[in-house]
């Protein structure tokens, strides 16, 4: 007889494998297989994503069972990432939880992809784990009070979230109630990194050699282009064709026709390329985002999705905080990236609000929160 909550969460959304589970809102392990095959690719191949979730998902699966010193026997539920993501990918995970919770007896939780991110502010992990992950040894984890506002950058999102209370028919509901005030009209900038980094010739995935690279440059040395977009909304297209612009006209300067050529003539260049860029970037989240927490007079912002990992973001919440006075909520590294843990959280608050999911439904590629 089971006398608590215990959830498997699993996430396959994209090209990272992972699965996590929880009790009574306590985070008991969180275990992530990443996909280096599509680093020769210089972008995830959709195919070679599901073929890798297929090999990984009962290893990974097994895995987090036994760190968390479970069995089968004792989940509650299942909870699975039903989209957004790759189709191929989201159809591997949510056909394992469906077969598991059926030979289990047990309900199934569907989560947002997208509001996992953001919850993965209140993602709780045990004593145990924190002394065994790294990145949350000696760091206090802080849960962000409702209202906040929630930055969610990644590869593929970039939205300004507002988050609050939710009630429905007078009562409160666990999972609160998020609406996108602004978002990106065309690339996210996450994406603008990748490929900036692309052109600049360094590995897959970008933004990880981007924030490196930064901390060395000269974030003035070469100005970029700046969207003036209506409202909360964002845009990095025309960033990303100003990057293009800027390599095209010192490589005419220069009279060279590729990256490394172009490296060799102007010391530093990669370094104060990727300064101006990520100073850019930033500098474009941050603006949207202090117009918004100023317009509704909300006190606390948070930071979600994989940018959230980058430096340079990081630093400029803290100093956004002190500056205007404002709680900021930076999640550990382990819950920036794609990851079940905060599948988990999602689920958890899914599961005791009653939500549970029909076997019949259907992964899907997109959506909104």
């Amino acid at each position: 007889m089971k006398t608590d909550t215990t959830i498997l969460a699993i996430e396959s959304s994209c090209d990272d494998t992972s699965a996590a589970v929880i009790r009574d809102g306590i985070l008991l392990s969180n275990v992530t297989a990443s996909q280096k095959v599509h680093e020769e690719y210089g972008g995830v191949v959709p195919e070679l994503a599901s073929r890798a979730h297929q090999q990984n998902i009962v290893p990974v699966v097994d895995t987090a069972l036994k760190r968390a010193g479970i069995g089968r026997e004792d989940l509650s539920a299942i909870a699975f990432t039903r989209g957004p993501g790759l189709l191929g990918s989201l159809l591997v995970g949510t056909s394992f939880a469906k077969g598991l919770a059926l030979s289990l007896h047990i309900p199934l939780v569907d989560v947002n992809h997208l509001q996992g991110h953001v919850l993965a502010h209140f993602v709780e992990p045990s004593a145990e784990l924190k002394a065994a992950t790294p990145s949350m040894a000696n760091v206090e984890i802080k849960h962000p009070t409702l209202p906040f506002l929630c930055l969610l950058v990644s590869g593929g999102n970039s939205q300004i979230v507002l988050v609050e209370e939710n009630r429905i028919d007078g009562a409160t509901k666990h999972l609160p109630k998020m609406t996108i005030l602004g978002q990106t009209i065309d690339d996210a900038a996450g994406e603008a990194f990748d490929k900036c980094a692309k052109v600049l010739g360094l590995p897959y995935p970008g933004g990880p050699h981007i924030d490196r690279l930064a901390k060395l440059g000269n974030p003035d040395a070469y100005p970029l282009a700046k969207p003036n977009i209506a409202g909360y909304d964002y845009s990095f297209s025309g960033l990303k064709t100003s990057f293009l612009y800027t390599l095209r006209d010192l490589m005419r300067e220069h009279g060279v026709s590729d990256i490394d050529s172009l490296a060799a003539a102007i010391p530093n260049l990669r370094e104060d390329l990727c300064a101006s860029l990520q100073t850019t970037v930033i500098d474009i989240l941050m603006k949207k985002l202090k117009k918004a927490a100023n317009d509704l007079h909300i006190a606390s912002v948070a930071v979600a999705g994989g940018v959230s990992a980058n430096s340079g973001l990081r630093q400029a919440f803290i100093d956004f905080g002190k500056r205007y006075r404002k709680q900021v909520f930076i999640p550990p590294f382990s819950f920036t990236t794609d990851n079940a843990a905060m599948i988990a959280a999602a689920g958890y608050f899914k599961y005791l609000d009653g939500e549970f999911c029909p076997l019949e439904e259907v992964p899907f590629a997109k959506t909104k929160i």
